[in-house]
């Protein structure tokens, strides 16, 4: 047995090339960017591998293809499948060196007094390993995940054909008839039926019990209301990636939609007029973070905690923060950020100068302001996390017929 995993060791051996040991990270888009592979092997005096797919793809291989990765780069809310499969496994608070200046948002779930914890997949009710190795919120030394990158997401809209903010300011507007033809919904369960079930419920169509875990009549209430639009012609499309959201509207199709900041990034440096909405109701927030495969053992076991500790040891914080993504130590990132940085994503204040993304393009031009305030202000209005339900084998089945029905409509 390895000494820091209660799981047998994997027959599978390390894999090296030129003499250099080799990483291998499975994850997304959200955060396997190219300038973070290429600093993290300079750094780091290693190989790092990026096996980047969609949110369903990357939760498939993670629970099922345990030898095929080192790191699992993924969400809490996707954490409970690979868990259940033993797929990963704990993560040794005393190995985690900055252990004690990440944020509290995933340790206590609140940033401040009176914030509000928001309903769902809160990351901190499974970010602790307990002895029994079910997950809670009782501080234990082991804890499952990493928490890295997170943000706050709403929607997006064209700012060009939106009459004043008010008319957006609602999760209601998401499915207002005025967008009928023009809106899209990301095509991820445990995250695009939160921006409808939000939708739904600021318009007063239905109410839940827990927005955070509905049950099955919910969730039949929810895609019927879903259902009947589709009928009707109001949903453009639904997209998987940062990529096709943003080609959306570059191609003129949406007007209204949901909306990574990835996404966009992406606008903004091609000059299209796009914001994010801050609801009133509240943000569909979300937290990554990072998962030690369960056939780690020896030297890769020391190189992973060694990558672990490097993405929250303030450069690879800097770096997500250009994409518009919060860091869990975002003190330690500071450093590696101009004050103009600073002030704009994380401060709220005007950008005092254009400010660069990740990969050195220009996105935010000079006097914007990033909706809803600054990261403290945000992480206090949260609506709801990313789940997975108790019904979600059920929902993923319901949403699949939308997407699908809804696709040869397309």
């Amino acid at each position: 047995m390895n000494k820091h995993s209660p799981y047998p060791k994997s027959a599978a051996p390390a894999i090296h090339t030129a003499g250099k040991p080799k990483l291998r990270v499975l994850g997304t888009a959200i955060s396997l960017l190219e300038e973070l592979r290429i600093k993290a092997q300079a750094d780091l005096g290693i190989d790092v591998v990026f096996d980047n797919n969609d949110f369903v793809v990357t939760q498939h291989k993670a629970a099922q293809e345990p030898d095929s990765y080192d790191i699992y780069d993924q969400c809490f809310h996707n954490l409970d499948i690979v868990w259940y499969w033993r797929a990963v496994q704990p993560i040794e608070i005393e190995r985690i060196a900055l252990w004690d200046e990440i944020n509290d948002l995933t340790k206590t779930g609140q940033i401040g007094p009176s914030a509000r914890m928001g309903q769902g997949d809160v990351p901190a009710r499974k970010l602790y390993v307990q002895p029994n190795l079910a997950l809670g919120d009782m501080p234990t030394g082991r804890i499952s995940m990493l928490p890295t990158t997170h943000n706050f997401d709403s929607f997006a809209y064209r700012s060009d054909v939106v009459h004043g903010v008010q008319s957006v300011a609602s999760w209601a507007a998401l499915l207002g008839d005025r967008w009928a033809g023009r809106c899209a919904l990301v095509d991820e369960p445990a995250i695009g039926i939160f921006d409808a079930a939000l939708a739904a419920q600021a318009a007063g169509l239905m109410s839940f019990g827990n927005i955070g875990n509905m049950t099955v009549a919910e969730i039949d209430q929810l895609m019927d209301i879903l259902e009947a639009r589709r009928k009707a012609g109001f949903f453009r499309s639904f997209w998987r990636t940062a990529e096709d959201a943003a080609r959306l509207m570059i191609d003129g199709d949406t007007d209204i939609q949901s909306m990574w900041s990835t996404g966009i990034g992406i606008l903004n440096s091609k000059g299209l007029p796009v914001e994010q909405a801050a609801p009133v109701e509240g943000y569909r927030a979300w937290h990554g973070g990072l998962c030690l495969s369960r056939s780690l053992s020896g030297r890769m076991l020391d190189i992973a905690y060694d990558y672990l500790n490097w993405w929250i040891s303030g450069w690879p914080g800097a770096v997500v923060a250009r994409q518009g993504y919060y860091i869990s130590t975002p003190q330690r990132s500071r450093s590696h950020m101009t004050a103009a940085e600073w002030d704009y994503w994380y401060e709220g204040l005007p950008a005092r100068e254009d400010l660069p993304g990740p990969d050195g393009v220009i996105r935010i031009k000079r006097g914007s302001v990033r909706s809803g305030g600054s990261y403290w202000q945000r992480a206090n209005g949260i609506a709801v996390w990313n789940t997975t339900m108790d019904e979600h084998n059920y929902l993923v089945r319901r949403w699949m017929q939308l997407v699908g029905r809804a696709e040869k409509d397309i």
